[in-house]
């Protein structure tokens, strides 16, 4: 009974300081390119994304996301919405949709670490995306935990185009919610992040532009471009990455991996990894002998899984 008392105790503990990342650092803004806490004092956020909830919503839940709080040490999660792929998308799906990202968000508030409410998707669906964005952000704006992502990966939309739809999204959350983060997404799957540097939208406080990386596929040059838009003055949010080809599938490449943590690192880049899900392909960090919520073995976890993991707990050490 004694040993129980004593176990019983060293959870809650655990618990309770694992919960005390957002009460710490508070709501973030943007001072200058660098991402801030409530103190002004630089803050990286590390976590994972979730595979597209239309794919995989056997892990949208509250005991997946505590479990990467625990275990994988993640300060922020990514809601991966599915917009039109999928049997269950946004699309033809909204309720369920907003009840898987909602399972998301709620569970990131619950864990104390920040979560990214993702339109995941490479289209331009404005009155839909309108529509959700004002519902969320009426919903979770007096929660410093949320961030934005208003348009994941561009594809052959020009930045005219995805800048147009950016600040008329915007608009509609900062009705709703003022200060939280808003990350815009770039052409060509966010590679081309020089667009934005060069005509940035204005006008708007708490922005970041994200820059997506494969590192199987995409070399030193996107990693300098980077650096050219920052100097330039643009926030850049690193929202997803990996370490295998940009198909998500391939061969791992270990080498140019650790060359862009090291790189994000060096930078105070915050960066997510893609993703929680249960496909046959290098990305999907998990196998289908995964528990839908947590408590996942090292003999559940891909080698891409074991290794973030690994990159994870190094460096989320800040309380």
């Amino acid at each position: 009974m004694k040993t129980k008392i004593i176990l019983l105790v060293c959870l809650l503990i655990f618990g309770l300081s694992n919960a005390q990342f957002v009460k710490n650092h508070g709501k973030l803004k943007v001072l200058g390119t660098q991402l801030v806490d409530q103190n002004n004092d630089p803050i990286v956020l590390r976590g994972m994304s979730f595979g597209w909830h239309s794919m995989w919503p056997r892990f949208y839940n509250q005991g997946a996301v505590n479990w990467l709080a625990k275990d994988f040490k993640c300060t922020v999660v990514r809601a991966a919405m599915g917009v039109e792929l999928g049997e269950q998308p946004y699309i033809k799906a909204p309720d369920f949709s907003k009840a898987k990202v909602e399972a998301v968000v709620d569970g990131a508030i619950k864990a104390g670490i920040y979560v990214i409410i993702d339109w995941h998707s490479h289209n331009i669906n404005l009155k839909e995306t309108k529509v959700f964005f004002a519902e969320m952000s009426k919903k979770y704006a007096k929660y410093p935990n949320i961030i934005y992502e208003v348009y994941n990966e561009p594809d052959y939309e020009t930045w005219d185009e995805v800048k147009a739809y950016s600040e008329e999204v915007i608009a509609v959350i900062r009705a709703n919610d003022p200060d939280n983060i808003i990350l815009v997404g770039c052409p060509h799957w966010d590679q081309d992040i020089h667009l934005p540097a060069a005509n940035p939208i204005k006008g708007n406080t708490n922005l970041m532009y994200t820059m997506h990386f494969y590192a199987g596929t995409h070399t030193k040059e996107l990693r300098d471009r980077t650096d050219e838009a920052i100097k330039s003055g643009l926030p850049v949010f690193v929202s997803e990455s990996a370490g295998m080809e940009a198909t998500g599938d391939g061969p791992l490449n270990l080498v140019a991996w650790k060359e862009y943590i090291d790189w994000m690192e060096t930078k105070k880049l915050s960066w997510i990894t893609w993703s929680v899900s249960d496909k046959d392909e290098t990305c999907s960090i998990l196998k289908k002998s995964a528990q839908s919520e947590g408590n996942w073995k090292t003999e559940d976890l891909k080698e891409s899984g074991i290794i973030v993991r690994d990159y994870l707990r190094k460096y989320n050490t800040q309380k």
